[in-house]
């Protein structure tokens, strides 16, 4: 009994601090490219993560949730995406309140909650770890990070905040798997599907969108004579940097797989 516990402990350990390193390499990045970038560097930045989080997302997400129920999965991707974006609709109203988290760090965190508990439950019957696991870990947390630590430093808000998705996993998995928990595979394909939509909401809600008001975008710093100009060359930058993103994730897929 000990020693299937410090195995399981171990891996749960490895995953957790993967995840974890994940998250830290891409956040101190991100944060500095939203201080000193230009608006090229600012939709290339984006770009980058959003496209290869998206991509990560349907390589190893998605079909992660399927694998484990094909209807509920299904449901759960639906349900997370869905309570993503309501949770972006009506998230502004966290702006006039004193929260500690911003609300695309809140939505990391549900995803990477709902991913530990799966990861617990499932990750502790496997006999070692494999390099898709890692890779699967390192192509949408580490954009992430970087990504998201862009948008709270864009709205002065601390890239401190993001040790809590970042340690979430961890916080789950680690518990969930050292008592043996085993949900139904219903209850598996739903919350890793909720999980994964929730992360796609995400993914998309970063993407480059290039309209006034936009700080995955920044247009408004062009003169009005130079205005739809300067928007076109941006756009055209958010097109080739989010198909950059997702070739890196690509071509890491096809090398592992």
């Amino acid at each position: 009994m000990l020693a299937y516990s410090v195995g399981v402990t171990w891996k749960l350990l490895a995953i957790s601090w993967v995840a974890f390193a994940a998250v830290a390499i891409g956040a101190p990045l991100g944060a500095r490219t939203a201080q000193t970038a230009q608006p090229v560097e600012t939709v290339w930045g984006y770009g980058l993560a959003s496209g290869a989080m998206v991509t990560s997302a349907a390589l190893f997400l998605i079909p992660q949730a399927l694998g484990q129920h094909g209807r509920f999965g299904s449901l759960g991707i639906a349900a997370g995406f869905l309570a993503g974006y309501v949770g972006h609709a009506l998230g502004h109203r966290l702006t006039y309140l004193n929260v500690p988290i911003e609300q695309t760090a809140a939505e990391l965190t549900v995803h990477a909650l709902a991913a530990g508990a799966i990861i617990g439950a499932i990750y502790t019957a496997m006999p070692s770890l494999t390099s898709i696991l890692g890779v699967a870990l390192v192509s949408h947390k580490a954009p992430a990070g970087y990504a998201v630590a862009c948008r709270l430093a864009d709205r002065n808000r601390s890239v401190v905040a993001l040790l809590l998705p970042a340690a979430a996993v961890g916080l789950v998995a680690l518990p969930v798997g050292m008592t043996g928990l085993s949900p139904s595979p219903i209850l598996r394909g739903f919350l890793f599907g909720f999980g994964a939509g929730v992360f796609l909401h995400v993914a998309v809600d970063l993407l480059p969108e290039c309209t006034a008001g936009s700080d995955t975008c920044p247009i408004d710093v062009a003169g009005d004579s130079d205005a739809h100009r300067f928007q076109d060359r941006l756009r055209t930058h958010a097109a080739v940097s989010s198909l950059g993103g997702a070739a890196a994730v690509v071509a890491t897929w096809l090398v592992v797989v």
